[in-house]
């Protein structure tokens, strides 16, 4: 429990849309228990549901928890929906802030930035395409430091831009695509007079 307390005391921070009577379940024990079930293999509402009814007893022991069953899964699939994504990146960045000045070592830290499609994120049925995520990793620590949407309407360059201006990396190697090796033009290029 002592090593999830500094976590769940971020989550804490993540904006609760429900109202405040009939919160029968904390939202930060619901999205620890998401993630540790989702870790464990969960890929849907019913797993993680699953996955908090078999160690519903360990889960009360170790958090002090009060619940008499575990929230079912369409519960926690109305909890989830809710979130406001913004809000819940930004505790997940400051954790990963966090645990990156743990780990890292004196000297250079390495940060990868990378940008992928997601599958199956196409919807021709509402003409979108794939969702475009650009994710900041740093190598010496195995972490995801932060996760950016791609603008649909744009590239990865000035994503990176702003993630870059976002984390604010200091004495960071960082390693990109070969895209971003682009360079605007300072100046025109003067045409030439015929003679």
């Amino acid at each position: 429990m002592g090593s999830f307390t500094p976590f769940l005391a971020l989550l804490t921070e993540i904006d609760d849309p429900r109202r405040a009577e009939g919160k029968l379940y904390r939202l930060p024990h619901i999205v620890l228990f998401s993630i540790l079930a989702m870790v464990s293999g969960a890929n849907s509402y019913r797993g993680i549901h699953s996955f908090i009814d078999v160690h519903l007893a360990r889960l009360r022991k170790f958090f002090g928890l009060k619940w008499r069953r575990a929230p079912a899964y369409s519960t926690i699939r109305i909890i989830l929906q809710q979130l406001d994504t913004a809000s819940v990146e930004q505790v997940f960045r400051r954790h990963a802030a966090i645990l990156h000045e743990q780990a890292s070592q004196a000297g250079q830290r390495h940060i990868a930035i990378d940008g992928k499609a997601l599958r199956y994120s196409f919807d021709q049925f509402h003409d979108r395409k794939a969702a475009h995520i650009l994710s900041a990793f740093a190598s010496d620590a195995a972490l995801v430091l932060a996760h950016l949407d791609c603008d649909e309407k744009s590239n990865e360059i000035p994503a990176v831009q702003a993630l870059l201006r976002e984390l604010g990396l200091v004495k960071a190697l960082l390693t990109v695509d070969a895209m971003h090796c682009q360079k605007k033009p300072s100046r025109r290029p003067q045409r030439r007079v015929p003679s």
